[in-house]
């Protein structure tokens, strides 16, 4: 009887504990929902002090960082926000490397990082930042964002200029095959996962145009237009794209 009372006293603490972060994961996702992500964050980071290694909230924050940073007018604004990013989808990683999500944070804090610092930098990241964007197509193939970001990596890199060529060659090696035909590819895979994520017909009609498909360019800029936003960052990227079909017309 004395054992069993005891053991459901060691269990009270664990119960409650599991209550809280629940209900705090619970309220940052409404928050979230909402597009009040910089009050999303804080409870997230909430989260975490309940139970530092929960894998949702380390995730979300890293995303949220880096998101919010991507906001932020200058390099001083932006920083703060890349590294926590970082840290925080090292942290996850770690945990479990075996998580699509957190193969995703990864690539994505490290292509954050790599906007703000020099030629050399953004060379040396973009190896890692293609390596764990497949690393998120392994664990799970029908992660869109996987694909979106590989678009983004073969976009980038197949447009480094001279310099920034000649550094890769210098310190780190040829990197690795990048092309605007594989960009093109990655996205078009990316659309038909996610076919309302819009941020991915700003980036294909970039790639479109930069390859000479004008047509298809305007068309999925006017095809952007026509969806209903899901994130707060879309209606930034609704507004890229109303310049850009003013700007290609």
């Amino acid at each position: 009887m004395l054992r069993t009372l005891f053991l459901a006293y060691l269990l009270l603490p664990l119960h409650g504990i599991a209550q809280d972060i629940t209900a705090v994961l619970r309220q940052a996702g409404q928050l979230e929902s909402a597009y009040k992500e910089g009050e999303a964050l804080l409870k997230y980071e909430e989260a975490l002090r309940i139970q530092p290694s929960n894998l949702t909230a380390l995730i979300k924050c890293s995303d949220l960082s880096c998101r919010i940073g991507n906001r932020q007018p200058d390099k001083a604004g932006k920083t703060p926000y890349f590294k926590a990013g970082r840290a925080y989808a090292e942290t996850a990683w770690r945990l479990d490397p075996g998580n699509s999500e957190a193969n995703i944070v990864m690539a994505f804090s490290i292509a954050r990082m790599a906007l703000i610092q020099g030629g050399r930098e953004k060379v040396a990241a973009a190896e890692d930042v293609k390596k764990y964007a497949e690393n998120a197509i392994r664990c799970d193939p029908a992660n869109f964002k996987a694909y979106h970001i590989l678009g983004r990596w073969n976009y980038e890199v197949s447009g480094l200029n001279i310099f920034e060529r000649t550094l890769a060659k210098w310190f780190f090696g040829a990197l690795p095959e990048a092309s605007l035909h594989e960009a093109i590819v990655n996205y078009e895979k990316s659309m038909k996962l996610a076919p309302g994520f819009m941020l991915n017909y700003l980036e294909l009609a970039r790639a479109c145009h930069r390859d000479g498909q004008k047509a298809r360019a305007l068309r999925l800029l006017r095809q952007m237009d026509t969806l209903t936003g899901s994130m707060l960052d879309d209606t930034r990227v609704r507004q890229e794209g109303k310049k850009l079909l003013a700007d290609w017309e």
